[in-house]
């Protein structure tokens, strides 16, 4: 198995998340420093980006439909519920986390001057706004890590880049972001650029 990934792509670190929480033996391929790789990635995958995941015949593009193939191709240890209505209701999460934060996130990594301070009031704001949600349980909606976890690790691990700070409103989100951030599957997901993003040098 192999996954075509770049170092400090969003949504290539939530599937490296998910690839090391279930201790996948996966060859990480860096495209951004490998021309040949760069080069394979433009046949495999028609739309030439990363994430790409390669496994034997099996090609598969988008960071939740490689999410959802690895959780149901490697079901231990599971992370999403069994239970229809629990798996619904974090399906739900998970596509509003994506439909309005992780939309803000894509136009801070380029955006700039009045634009990008625009899209990061508007990001804060709307994590603070679901600071009670990050107060029900150890993770989201669960007492058990999900692929929702997954995917907002990544997201909050980038707010110093964006330069967003939550304060005492967000201290629950701060309190959830420090227990995905100790877990070793996030330490090991992360590339050393990645930890370049948010740690002074």
């Amino acid at each position: 198995m192999a996954l075509y990934s770049s170092e400090t792509s969003l949504d290539c670190h939530r599937v490296r998340f998910v690839l090391a929480e279930k201790g996948i033996n996966v060859d990480i391929v860096n495209i951004s420093a490998d021309e040949s790789a760069a080069a394979d990635l433009a046949e495999l995958n028609p739309y030439n980006e990363a994430p790409t995941l390669v496994d034997r015949d099996l090609v598969l593009y988008d960071a939740g439909v490689i999410n959802d193939y690895l959780d149901e191709r490697y079901p231990h240890p599971p992370l999403m519920p069994v239970d229809p209505v629990s798996r619904a209701q974090l399906r739900l999460t998970h596509h509003r986390i994506i439909k309005d934060w992780y939309s803000l996130a894509y136009v801070l990594e380029s955006a700039r001057g009045k634009a990008r301070e625009t899209k990061a009031k508007q990001l804060k704001e709307g994590i603070i706004a679901a600071n009670e949600l990050f107060q029900m349980s150890e993770f989201v909606l669960s007492d058990e890590l999900s692929l929702v976890d997954c995917t907002l690790g990544p997201l909050l691990w980038r707010l110093p880049f964006y330069g967003l700070k939550l304060g005492k409103p967000g201290a629950s989100v701060e309190a959830y972001a420090h227990r995905i951030f100790s877990r070793p599957s996030f330490k090991s997901s992360l590339t050393q650029a990645e930890r370049d993003l948010v740690l002074p040098a």
